[in-house]
């Protein structure tokens, strides 16, 4: 059942504003089930989209329990925000937080061909600091890469109350 964010008028489905979100976010939630437990993991990522269809590059260690967990069940959900700033009001329930975020969820795969990997490890070094980078087949081979290829996501962008208006 596909289901979308319940207050509209703060949904972002232009897709430049949702690569600022990917562009800015620096650090991806990976959700995924262990078993009959939820089990989460932030990461640094790096991602492409085209089409409007994302996809998202993460590396870590070689084993260990993320990966048990995603050849176990490949399905994932992720979250990211950024540009985030905590506001006051004049009583409690008018203090807050505005941010903006991109949520959804996919399918992982470990990725194991040489070039893919080198390739998927350019792409996370570029969203990550702006530049390019070229690895080797030795650099690769001691990490894990994992892609995950969005199925669903939505985007949300919840401002700075106006003054007056909170």
């Amino acid at each position: 059942m596909k289901r979308g964010i319940t207050r509209r008028e703060l949904e972002i489905t232009n897709i430049s504003e949702i690569k600022k979100i990917l562009d800015r976010a620096m650090i991806v939630h990976i959700g995924m089930i262990d078993g009959d437990e939820p089990y989460v993991v932030p990461m640094n990522y790096g991602y492409t989209m085209e089409n409007g269809k994302i996809t998202l590059y993460l590396h870590g260690a070689t084993k260990g329990r993320k990966l048990d967990v995603l050849r176990e069940n490949p399905k994932v959900f992720f979250a990211m925000e950024c540009d985030i700033t905590a506001f006051e009001g004049n009583y409690a329930c008018q203090y807050g937080t505005a941010y903006t975020s991109l949520m959804g969820k996919g399918n992982a795969e470990i990725i194991d061909d040489m070039e893919e990997k080198k390739k998927a490890l350019s792409i996370l070094m570029k969203t990550q600091t702006g530049k390019d980078f070229n690895f080797e087949d030795r650099m690769a081979a001691v990490v894990s890469v994992i892609k995950i290829s969005a199925v669903d996501y939505t985007a949300k962008r919840r401002p700075v109350p106006e003054k007056g208006g909170q």
